[in-house]
């Protein structure tokens, strides 16, 4: 944790909301209705193509039979023709006011010798087949017609003839047939549109409704407090929305933990460093009163002492908080970091004439962090420095167990009583009136080992002393 408090940034204006861009509903609904409107658009232009083609296919054959009835009507004989066309199929023939058929007889092809109005020949110089229907389109009076040409000889071999049979009809029957079948066909499926658009939206609406209760969740969470950091509750919402309500649950976790860290700290730094700054406030007053020498000297002792006394107290609380942030663990040599420990604090265990030594393994891995078990084991070494007392011994020892590494300080002080034993590890709480601690080395030890996933146990010495264990998970 740093030294400062934290502020969280503002949440409406900071550097990721740089644009406002279309809201999820609208994106849904662009993707959803705009590629079905086109598939509809498209879907209308195959339809009309397909009913386009089946009215041109219907117009051919109905040519077809009525050019083969009417070249039946005509018969050769000799080397003249008959012709039998009564009025009645006259009539037939000519039956729609509105779109009248023409007809043709020629012979020999291009000679008028029946019908209604005279039709073009066909464009296409291939040669024509006898007896096979020939179709074509085609201009009279500015209309477009679809003719049906069949051509048939007659005579005899002395003196050969052919006749020609047009019939032809305006292509507005193709385009009243194509626009009925457009109609059966779109209409339905215009419906349909329609009612799929509507569930489109519905649907979007209704799926979007987590979404819209997380949002209200949020927006009244706009206190300052941690009770606004609670969990958000969403029993009924979809599996994507539940991993999002997940991901900012875990956020207000991290941020109501750290928070509750500060105000913590702030509490206990607060709590503890009254008491020394009163007194040294109080001996700084008396010391500027004092005119003897001696007395003046014993007051500046008690200030430097206080002083002390608040600076380490500063840095173990300075301690705690840093531990009690996320560490990143990997694998290190327990052994060696032990031994290099106990190195450093062999100078102040000889000034105190206590005998410190190490025991152990040459060479433990486990998974940590090399700062926080430093710090953990100078509390340990420290606290059994300061109330082992002179001429007691302490040993740290590192030793594989099972799966785990068992770290122990040992000292053959004067220890503790069996009812002191369950509070070692609250904050403030001591044992002893030993000028220099602050209760706060044991705890800042437990809170590494929750940290590294190991415990941390205190057991009376045998006969006498404390011995402090920690263990920690080996790194495989």
């Amino acid at each position: 944790m740093p030294d400062a408090a934290f502020t969280p940034p503002p949440l409406s204006n900071g550097p990721m909301l740089r644009g406002q861009g279309l809201s999820l509903k609208r994106q849904l609904l662009l993707w959803l209705l705009v590629p079905q409107l086109v598939l509809f658009l498209v879907g209308g232009a195959l339809a009309y193509r397909v009913a386009l083609n089946y009215a041109e296919k219907a117009i051919d054959q109905s040519l077809t039979q009525s050019v083969r009835s009417l070249a039946r009507q005509v018969k050769p004989v000799g080397s003249g023709l008959l012709i039998d066309f009564p009025r009645a199929a006259q009539d037939i023939i000519e039956q729609d006011p509105q779109d009248r058929v023409s007809y043709m007889v020629s012979s020999p092809p291009g000679r008028f010798l029946l019908g209604n109005g005279k039709l073009p020949e066909p464009t296409d110089t291939a040669p024509l087949l006898t007896h096979e229907t020939m179709l074509y389109n085609t201009q009279i009076d500015g209309r477009a017609m679809r003719v049906a040409l069949l051509e048939v000889d007659y005579g005899d071999d002395q003196s050969p003839q052919r006749m020609r049979v047009q019939v032809a009809k305006s292509l507005a029957v193709q385009q009243r047939l194509t626009a009925e079948l457009i109609a059966d066909m779109l209409a339905p499926l215009l419906l349909l549109g329609t009612a799929l658009s509507v569930l489109v939206y519905g649907g979007i609406s209704r799926g979007l409704q987590p979404l819209t209760r997380l949002q209200a969740q949020l927006g009244h969470r706009s206190e300052p407090a941690l009770s606004a950091l609670s969990p958000i509750e969403l029993t009924q919402a979809p599996q994507e929305v539940h991993a999002l309500a997940t991901a900012v649950n875990r956020l207000l976790s991290a941020v109501r933990r750290s928070l509750g860290q500060e105000k913590r700290f702030l509490n206990d730094a607060a709590h503890q460093l009254r008491t020394p700054l009163a007194g040294l406030i109080s001996q700084t007053e008396l010391a500027l009163t004092e005119t003897d020498p001696v007395a003046l000297r014993e007051r500046l002792s008690k200030v430097l002492s206080g002083a002390q006394r608040s600076a380490h107290l500063v840095h173990q609380l300075l301690s705690l908080a840093r531990n009690e942030v996320e560490v990143k663990l990997q694998p290190l040599d327990m052994a060696a970091l032990a031994r290099d420990v106990a190195r450093q604090w062999t100078p102040r265990a000889l000034k105190a004439h206590i005998d410190l030594g190490f025991e152990g393994a040459e060479h433990l891995l486990v998974m940590g962090e090399s700062l926080l078990l430093r710090e953990a084991l100078s509390n340990l070494i420290d606290n059994a420095l300061t109330y082992a007392g002179a001429g007691s011994e302490v040993t740290l020892r590192v030793q594989a167990q099972a799966l785990q590494v068992l770290v122990e300080v040992q000292d053959n002080g004067k220890g503790l009583s069996p009812g002191d034993l369950p509070h070692v590890f609250e904050r403030f709480w001591r044992a002893s009136d030993v000028p220099g601690g602050c209760g706060l080395g044991l705890a800042i030890v437990n809170e590494i080992m929750q940290r590294h996933g190991g415990t941390a146990t205190v057991l009376a010495g045998v006969p006498q002393g404390l011995r402090v264990q920690l263990l920690l998970p080996c790194a495989s």
